[in-house]
This record gives C-alpha cells, sequence and structure tokens, in this order.
C-alpha cells in the first residue's frame, strides 16, 4: 500500500481555497486512475503549543508505487497537476509513503 501526502501551508483566503478544495481539487483527485481513496482534513494541535502550521492535509491511497506514479502520469493527474499549480502554487508539498506491515 502506498499513500501520495499532500501537506497544505495556510493559504491567504482560507474560505476560497477550502471551496475550490472542496469541488474542484478533491473531484479531480479522486477521479485519478487506480486511486483507492482520498481523504482530506484540517489538522489540529494534539498537544498545547505543537502546530506543524499545515493547515490542509491530504492522503490518497493507492496499492503500489508504481499504480500511484502511472496515476500522477496520466491525463487525469496532469489535470489535477495543473489545478493545483493554479491554486496551491507554493502553498503545498507532497510526498509518498509506502507502508510496511
Amino acid at each position: 500500500m502506498v499513500s501520495v501526502f499532500a501537506l497544505y501551508a495556510k493559504p491567504e483566503d482560507e474560505r476560497a481555497f477550502l471551496d475550490h478544495y472542496a469541488q474542484v481539487h478533491a473531484p479531480l483527485a479522486r477521479s485519478l486512475p487506480g486511486i483507492l481513496s482520498l481523504n482530506w482534513g484540517q489538522p489540529g494541535t494534539l498537544f498545547q503549543d505543537d502546530d506543524s502550521g499545515w493547515f490542509l492535509i491530504a492522503e490518497m491511497r493507492f496499492s503500489d508505487r508504481d499504480q500511484a506514479l502511472a496515476a500522477l502520469a496520466s491525463e487525469a493527474g496532469k489535470k489535477a497537476g495543473k489545478d493545483l499549480a493554479a491554486f496551491a502554487k507554493g502553498l503545498v508539498t507532497m510526498r509518498m509513503v509506502e507502508w510496511y506491515e
């Protein structure tokens, strides 16, 4: 199992960002071929004074690394990437995690 995480810093216009993410970007991400799930949310602090500064975190799950890379390189992935560059330029950090049992 592989997860692709998108970690977003706080945008200037929080409401517009959340609206765009929910109404435009999340549906684009959910259209990626082979995606098993997309979950996203706004992190809260677990301990006082423990703020990472992340505004929103999204996790996309795929069966394996090759499937994730193929999805991101697909036409749907390119469309989602173009949207990401337009609404979250300078705000997003992407990471891939291969899970072990």
